[in-house]
């Protein structure tokens, strides 16, 4: 019987082990990901300011713009947020040379 309570202390040692590394690492995950889509969210609204201040017509970038709001609607993981400011950081440079 009391091998029973040497287990059952056994297992709640290794879940706590296993608690203290977890959480930390779920944090620091999901911090990363929202700090890469609020970074996007705001590059997209930047280049969607670009856009409407243009004068010209600009393909590549409107097209640059759909891929980095589509991303953001898929609503991925941080490399998919990086990849969607990467789009709308060069929409947004190409409709502020178009205008210069």
């Amino acid at each position: 019987m009391t091998w029973v309570v040497w287990v059952v202390a056994a297992a709640v040692v290794v879940a706590a082990g296993a608690g203290v590394v977890a959480v930390p690492r779920l944090r620091d995950r999901d911090l990363r990901r929202r700090t890469a889509w609020s970074a996007a969210r705001a590059a997209i609204d930047s280049a969607a300011v670009s856009r409407d201040a243009a004068t010209t017509s600009q393909p590549e970038a409107e097209q640059l713009l759909a891929r980095a709001e589509t991303l953001a609607a898929a609503h991925g993981g941080p490399r998919a947020a990086e990849s969607a400011h990467d789009h709308a950081v060069r929409a947004d440079e190409l409709w502020r040379a178009a205008r210069d």
